[in-house]
Parts: structure tokens; sequence; C-alpha cells
């Protein structure tokens, strides 16, 4: 039977991976069933009752399907991090993207983050408007996009996180537990985001402790989105397709709405909702110091048809005028330098000119070889 070369390549790529974590599997923990191996390698779980033995959502047997990844299983021995950080390794350059489950975050601080965005969105427009601004450069922003002209498709509220304490005190006073519960969010998230990207940074060859020091207290960008519910007389998406500056991306959703585009063919795929889970991609600065490697992930929004929904987007990078470059490690005469360095102040710079165009931040600052 034909098969496209592209989809061959990635289902024997698929394959070969999958081979590489059960011999890896079997030599560290000994001979053991084949489908519990894959039942504990997947999702760590060494429950051995049969009904609880399955592949998760997102397994790479399918080319489309997100990986869900289980990265509690980064504390379970040496043997178990590194499989794992090859499922991440694989997710990043394959996908762009995964969700994270067991990551450590309490369902109450999620629902909390969750609630107290809806609240503030649901304020009058009198303390919302305390916040417009058209400044992209401004600590906190609340703006509102408007589709057809008539109906709001998105409202927004952006302002940074990390180090905390400097940046809650500009944070909205309103509604009243608006600081103590987004606040513990972000906290929790920029531990897991430093989680992620020692684990990335290891799979790329560069060491987990690679940046550390430089992440501890780099930007943290938070930007709550609410989308109205889906009406037929109105565009279906709330925000256009587009890259996320920074490392790394971590989403938190209400309900569905989210569509990536696949690397290989530009499908849309849509982001399921699971409880509990985290929704992690690659932004323009990871797939810079990648040198290629790895690709920002082209997303968009489109409006739930049964329902409003709020999403909560971390974004994580560097310090805003620490300059990102290609890792000297990624680079040599078989894998020259690709892109121009550039720092997230200078992403920030670059959007009002381009915010209408469509125009991607790292198509920018890619290296013509051919000049």
């Amino acid at each position: 039977m034909w098969m496209p070369r592209v989809l061959f390549s990635s289902l024997f790529t698929r394959m070969l991976f999958l081979c590489s974590l059960w011999l890896q599997i079997q030599q560290s923990a000994g001979p053991i069933n084949t489908t519990l191996g894959m039942h504990i390698f997947c999702t760590g779980n060494t429950n051995t009752s049969k009904k609880s033995i399955r592949l998760p959502r997102g397994s790479w047997l399918s080319p489309h399907a997100l990986p869900e990844i289980n990265i509690d299983r980064l504390r379970m021995g040496e043997a178990m991090r590194k499989l794992v950080i090859q499922e991440i390794a694989l997710a990043c350059r394959e996908q762009g993207c995964f969700q994270v489950v067991n990551h450590g975050i309490s369902k109450s601080v999620m629902k909390g983050a969750l609630k107290a965005a809806s609240e503030f969105f649901k304020l009058s427009k009198e303390h919302k408007e305390k916040f417009v601004s058209a400044d992209v450069q401004q600590p906190i922003r609340y703006d509102m996009s408007s589709r057809d002209g008539i109906s709001t498709a998105r409202s927004l509220l952006k302002h940074y996180a990390n180090p905390l304490e400097d940046w809650v005190q500009f944070w909205p006073i309103n509604p009243p537990t608006y600081r103590k519960k987004m606040g513990d969010y972000a906290a929790e998230i920029q531990g897991v985001s430093m989680q992620l990207m020692e684990a990335i940074f290891e799979g790329l060859g560069l060491g987990p402790l690679y940046l550390q020091e430089k992440l501890e207290n780099a930007v943290q960008f938070l930007a709550l989105n609410n989308y109205p519910q889906f009406s037929h007389c109105s565009d279906k998406v709330g925000l256009a397709f587009h890259s996320d500056y920074g490392f790394i991306t971590i989403l938190l959703q209400s309900s569905a709405g989210l569509e990536v585009m696949h690397h290989e063919d530009d499908t849309w795929i849509a982001v399921p909702a699971i409880p509990g889970a985290l929704h992690v991609h690659i932004g323009d600065n990871l797939e810079v110091l990648s040198n290629g490697q790895l690709e920002s992930l082209v997303h968009r929004a489109i409006l739930n048809p049964d329902e409003s929904r709020i999403s909560i987007a971390s974004i994580h990078g560097l310090s805003m005028d620490e300059k990102v470059h290609c890792a000297k490690e990624l680079v040599d005469e078989e894998h020259p330098e690709m892109y121009k360095e550039s720092s997230f102040q200078e992403s920030l710079d670059f959007l009002p000119s381009n915010m209408n165009n469509y125009k991607r931040f790292v198509e920018s600052l890619k290296i013509d070889r051919d000049e």
C-alpha cells in the first residue's frame, strides 16, 4: 500500500521511539508484561488492574493526536525521568505542544484562577476601564476586540506576574479575591514552567540547569481571555492565528476553543479541555534558542457554540532586555545559526506595527542564507 513519505517517516519515527522506550524499561526494570509496560511508561501508574491498563489520550500512535504527559513521573527516578524527557522532546519536535497532567497544581487553585478571571470580566465597565490602554508596554492592560464592528469577540486582561511581589501591586483590587487567587495560580504555574524548561533543555542536549538562574526571575506574562458564546450571526474565530513570544506558554481553559496547527500539513486540531490538564506550547524564543530544531506553535481561538469561555495563558521567557540567541551548542558547520538574537522587549516593540497583518515575530528574525 502506498503511503506518503512524510506520514511514513512520522509513523516510523514513532515506532522507533516506542521500541527504544520499551527497551529502556526492560533494561531498567526487568522483564514485565508488554501491555503493562506500555501503560507504566506512558502514565506512571503502577496499578496492575487490567481495567486500568490503557494508553492515555494523545499517545503517539495517531499522527494528529495531542500527547498527554504525566510530569509527576519526572520525580520517579532517573530511568523514568529520561523516558518523560524523551516524550516531551518528541512532542515538542513533532507537534510543538502537549498536555500535562499530574503537574502538582490543585484543582481548587485552578478553579480559583478561572473564577477570579470570570468575576473580573463580569465587573461593570467603570471598573474595567481603569485598565484600558493601547500601549502594550503597560504593566497591566485591559482591551476588547471586535470582529464585526458590533459584537465583542474577545475581552482581555494582561499583566506581569514574576517576581510576584514586584507586579501584584498593579493588579485589580476588584473582585476582592482576585490578587490572592490569581497570585496563588501564577506562583504555582511559575514552578511548573521551571520543571518543563529543565526537561525541554535536557531534551535538546543542553542540560537541566541551562539558563536556570536567568529563568527564576524572568518574565511571566499572564493573558486572561474572555470569549463569548458563538453566535451564527458572527465570525466563529475569537482570536486569529498567531504564535506566542517567549519560550513556552502554559494555558488553562474553562472549555474547548483552542485550535493548533499541525507542523506537517497545516491541519487545524482542536485541543480538548481535559479536567485538571494544562496545555503547553512552544514560543518564538524557544524556536530561536533551539536553532530551528523546535518550531513555535501557530494557534487560534474558536468561539464555543455551547458556552462562553475563559482562558488563562501564562507566557514564560527571559527578563525583558535579555537577548535570546541560538544556543552555541546547537550551532556548527552543518547547522549554521538560523536566527538573529532578540529580547522580550523587542517582541513587544514589534507588536504595534504588525498587530493587524498577522506577521509572526519569529519570521522577522530568520537569517536569509541565500543573500
